[in-house]
């Protein structure tokens, strides 16, 4: 319980809420209401967002035996729920909680910090997580990787 929780408190809490804040802090931001429409926006994302990277951390601890953080990754493959559509939801998720965040602040640096965000992991997949997986899952991962995108879902028609 204690891993999962500092890799909670490490990794998500600090690109969530801490950076953000940062952000907003060092730009001397002034809050306006966003219109209707953002905090409609806003609302969807984040809810959508928490609820997926939620979920995928409790996959993460009770089916993979392990937790978000590199220093302790899942022993087993994880391809349910939202694992089945794609590789990385629970990165998906913390992508439309930051989103929200620009539609909730209207501060156009939180959006760079989405994108950022977003190639580092990008980055970091590749060069990393990926061949992390192959090395541990070998051929099952090889499977999973051919049948499963990375960011977004493939649709049937």
């Amino acid at each position: 319980m204690f891993e999962w929780l500092k890799a909670l408190i490490i990794l998500p809490f600090n690109v969530i809420i801490v950076i953000p804040f940062l952000i907003l802090y060092f730009s001397h931001f002034q809050y306006k209401t966003p219109s209707i429409a953002f905090f409609v926006i806003g609302i969807l994302l984040l809810i959508s967002g928490f609820i997926l990277t939620v979920w995928t951390m409790i996959l993460f601890n009770f089916k993979g035996k392990g937790t978000l953080a590199p220093w302790n990754p899942p022993k087993k493959l994880i391809k349910e729920g939202p694992y089945k559509y794609i590789r990385n939801p629970m990165i998906t998720g913390v992508l439309m909680i930051l989103t929200s965040e620009y539609f909730f602040f209207g501060e156009i640096k939180l959006l760079f910090w989405t994108i950022i965000f977003f190639i580092i992991n990008n980055i970091y997949f590749y060069f990393f997580e990926e061949r992390e997986l192959e090395k541990n899952f070998k051929d099952e991962y090889l499977e999973y990787k051919k049948n499963t995108p990375l960011w977004l879902p493939k649709f049937k028609t």
